[in-house]
């Protein structure tokens, strides 16, 4: 019997039913058996089984050819997160403020683990492009909403973090450990994290972080502008501003110093 079908078989049902839905992402958002079979590493047999069953309580849809899709169950139980639905209802209207001041992609974002991953996304007709979407993920060191909360994150978090490689998807790119610990204390000292073409050559992000009601830094805000284009100074008070707002909404209150 083959190596895989016997780890296969020797996980628990929990897992295997995890490794279905986990088997979905942005690049595969629709998928059939055997696909599902492959890249949850069950065999046809138990991929069928445990498919079945996440279609039938609807965690999982099939379309008319077949495909299967992120069922809107799944929706249905991610809403009650603190730090998704519930966060981005608290902060849309601080996001719609701060597009309206700047016309630019505005974001929000929170940690999980090494990732930052986006919780909302307010795009600009003819602003710059930008490789994101609601749900996905980046490392902390590439983007400025990644910046600000790894900043705010602990020095645990930030040694070992710097530790591992940090991967590079542009020339600009921080992949030096001390620079990024140079970065992170500037976040700190300013309010605001600034990422320069570290992810694609022509943007650049200006973020803050959003503290939750006992000032732990909770999420990040951003707002993404062509780099040529680019005016930090005239951004940054804007973006500080938002995430200001959505803070004292969670019910965050500064103390006299931090005003």
């Amino acid at each position: 019997m083959d190596r895989g079908v016997l780890a296969a078989q020797s996980r628990s049902a929990s897992e295997r039913l995890l490794s279905v839905l986990a088997a979905f992402d942005h690049t595969h958002a629709a998928l059939s058996l055997s696909d599902i079979s492959r890249r949850a590493g069950l065999t046809l047999t138990t991929a069928h089984r445990l498919v079945g069953a996440l279609t039938e309580w609807g965690a999982l849809e099939r379309d008319p050819a077949g495909m299967y899709h992120v069922g809107l169950r799944l929706w249905e139980v991610a809403a009650l997160a603190p730090r998704g639905l519930a966060l981005r209802q608290v902060a849309l209207p601080f996001l719609e403020d701060l597009y309206e001041a700047t016309h630019e992609n505005v974001q929000l974002a929170v940690r999980d683990g090494s990732e930052v991953v986006y919780t909302e996304w307010l795009s600009g007709r003819s602003a710059v492009g930008v490789h994101i979407r609601v749900g996905a993920r980046w490392p902390l060191h590439v983007t400025g909403v990644g910046l600000a909360l790894l900043a705010h994150g602990g020095s645990a978090l930030q040694e070992a973090y710097c530790a591992q490689p940090l991967a590079a998807y542009t020339a600009h790119t921080i992949t030096d450990p001390a620079r990024l610990r140079r970065m992170l204390a500037e976040v700190r000292r300013s309010g605001v994290a600034v990422s320069s073409r570290q992810v694609t050559d022509d943007a650049l992000s200006v973020a803050a972080p959003v503290r939750g009601p006992d000032g732990t830094v909770t999420a990040a805000v951003s707002v993404v502008v062509p780099y040529a284009d680019a005016r930090v100074p005239a951004l940054a008070p804007a973006v500080r501003l938002a995430a200001r707002g959505i803070s004292r909404a969670l019910g965050w209150r500064p103390r006299s110093r931090e005003e």
